[in-house]
């Protein structure tokens, strides 16, 4: 009788310590994937600043004549572009402000062109989106951040 009871002891105490040992597997691998999208997440946060400021630099240097018409938007891809590009950067410009529709022979994203001051004249709305490329397998769930600021340059 003393060894049944043994053996059945001894059965019990390997079931628990496998079940353990699986959940602390199980834990391990949800951290791992947790961390990895928590890193995927902050740094597609830190893109769309830079996106908007690189949008910003490119307005300041962008002349609005017939020519060149407004820079209505900007497409990048993080870190090359091609296959390996983990991040799509997808920025689009809208302005506000006057005579800007015949400056640039009507080639800009014109929200309203009733600013009353001429402070607030040329006065942009810049969202940006940074998503995770489809193509690229890097996280189970997308991630897409979206960011509108408005800007004077």
């Amino acid at each position: 009788m003393r060894r049944g009871f043994t053996l059945i002891t001894a059965i019990i105490f390997i079931v628990l310590v496998a079940s353990i040992a699986a959940l602390a597997l199980s834990f391990s691998s949800f951290s791992t994937k947790q961390t990895t999208d928590l890193f995927l997440r902050e740094q597609a946060e830190l893109l769309v600043q830079s996106g908007t400021e690189f949008a910003l630099l490119a307005i300041s240097g962008h002349d609005i004549n017939t020519t060149n018409g407004c820079l209505n938007a900007i497409n990048a891809q993080y870190p090359k572009a091609g296959a390996n590009a983990i991040f799509d950067i997808n920025v689009t410009i809208n302005y506000l402000g006057r005579g800007l529709a015949t400056a640039s022979n009507n080639n800009c994203n014109i929200l309203s062109d009733l600013v009353e001051t001429a402070d607030s004249n040329r006065t942009v709305i810049i969202d940006t989106i940074v998503s995770t490329n489809t193509d690229n397998n890097i996280s189970s769930e997308p991630i897409r951040l979206h960011r509108r600021t408005i800007q004077k340059p």
